[in-house]
């Protein structure tokens, strides 16, 4: 089971960075850019629920554990509000989403870095 939680957690990696810089490159959230944000979304949830059956399947109350609560709560939200954003079509909303997405998003690493780090002591 490790494996497939290391593939999933990088696959959100992998997916939620996509979205995050080509939104901030191509200057304007975009309807992909939904779309990648969600399946990162669902990779990173498959993925912590994965490793939270490795370890015990409960909450740790650790730096690691508040960070990685935190994020997914971020994503989660980051996720609707940009969803908001386009169906609102609000083009200065859309303009400026990525201030939030890159925000959101360096949340996101400390988690995911933390998750290595504290892994291979």
């Amino acid at each position: 089971m490790l494996i497939y939680a290391i593939v999933t957690i990088t696959l959100a990696l992998v997916f939620y960075t996509i979205g995050v810089w080509s939104e901030k490159i191509q200057g304007s959230l975009k309807k992909w850019h939904l779309v990648i944000f969600w399946i990162g979304l669902a990779f990173d949830t498959i993925g912590t629920t994965l490793m939270s059956n490795l370890s015990g399947n409960s909450f740790q109350f650790n730096f690691h554990g508040i960070t990685g609560l935190l994020a997914i709560i971020l994503m989660i939200f980051h996720a609707v509000w940009a969803t908001v954003v386009l169906v609102k079509k609000d083009e200065n909303m859309k303009l400026n989403f990525h201030k939030f997405s890159l925000l959101v998003w360096l949340i996101w690493l400390v988690p995911f870095l933390s998750g290595m780090i504290f892994a291979m002591k």
